[in-house]
């Protein structure tokens, strides 16, 4: 897996998180607010699910990049990044997954 990938995105996302609306897709996106980013992500989850009944390898590659993408864009609005989620994976590897629900608060 190459993790450059992902800083190289989450640094295009927030240089766009203040650029001109009509600059970019994610400047638009971020102007509209967290609610359309939470709609985008809900649309592209249910895109996720379709592509995995289909069966279709590529399709679900496809969507599940879509979904990351946007979840991405999410992060840079609450201030995190792809990195404080794989950190947040590594900090749970090796832990039970039964183990480490029970400890989750709320």
């Amino acid at each position: 897996m190459n993790n450059d990938i992902l800083q190289n995105l989450t640094e295009i996302i927030i240089a766009r998180k203040g650029a001109p609306v009509e600059s970019s897709y994610v400047a638009r996106l971020f102007s509209k607010g967290e609610d359309a980013i939470l709609k985008k992500i809900g649309e592209e989850a249910t895109e996720v699910l379709l592509a995995a009944k289909s069966s279709d390898r590529q399709h679900l590659i496809y969507e599940m990049a879509d979904l990351w993408f946007h979840c991405m864009v999410l992060l840079a609005q609450h201030g995190s990044n792809a990195d404080d989620v794989l950190k947040e994976l590594a900090r749970r590897e090796g832990v039970s997954g039964l183990i480490e629900k029970a400890g989750r608060k709320g």
